[in-house]
C-alpha cells in the first residue's frame, strides 16, 4: 500500500490530490453564512407575499444543511432537528400562505438556532433577524 500512488485530480492549473479535495469541502461555518441569507430573504419573501421565492429560499437552506451534514457529519443530529421542528413547519406555513404562523415559526428558529450555537460550544454566534430586508430582490408577490 506504501507505494501506491494517490489518487490526482488534473487542472491546466496543476495536481490536487483526493485528500486535498476533501480538505477544501465546506465545513458548517462557511455554509452557514448562506444559510444566513437565505434565511432572511425567506422572511421578507414571505413577508411580501412572494411566496414561491420564501419557497426557495427555505429549499435551498435544506440543501445546505445537506451539504453540512456529508462534510461535518458530527452535526448531524443537530441538523435533522432543526430542520424538523423548524424547517417543516415553515414549508407548510409559505404552502398556506400563513405570514402569521410562518412569523411565529420564523422567530422560534432564530431562537433555537442561536440556542444549537450555544450547544456546539459556539455561543459568540447570536443570529438576529436584520431589520431590513435585502435591497437586491423583488420581494413583492411574484407576477
Amino acid at each position: 500500500m506504501a507505494d501506491e500512488k494517490p489518487i490526482v485530480g488534473r487542472t491546466k492549473h496543476g495536481e490536487l490530490t483526493l485528500d486535498q479535495i476533501a480538505e477544501l469541502q465546506p465545513g458548517l461555518g462557511t455554509l452557514m453564512r448562506d444559510v444566513s441569507d437565505r434565511y432572511w430573504i425567506a422572511y421578507y419573501a414571505a413577508k411580501g407575499g412572494n411566496w414561491e421565492l420564501a419557497a426557495y429560499q427555505l429549499r435551498g437552506v435544506r440543501s445546505l444543511f445537506r451539504k453540512g451534514n456529508l462534510t461535518r457529519p458530527k452535526y448531524k443530529g443537530i441538523v435533522e432537528t432543526y430542520t424538523k421542528k423548524i424547517l417543516d413547519p415553515l414549508d407548510e406555513h409559505v404552502a398556506a400562505k400563513n405570514f402569521a404562523e410562518f412569523e411565529k415559526t420564523y422567530n422560534a428558529g432564530i431562537e433555537l438556532a442561536n440556542q444549537m450555537h450555544v450547544a456546539t460550544d459556539h455561543g459568540e454566534i447570536v443570529w438576529k433577524l436584520p431589520p431590513n430586508p435585502p435591497q437586491h430582490l423583488d420581494l413583492g408577490p411574484a407576477s
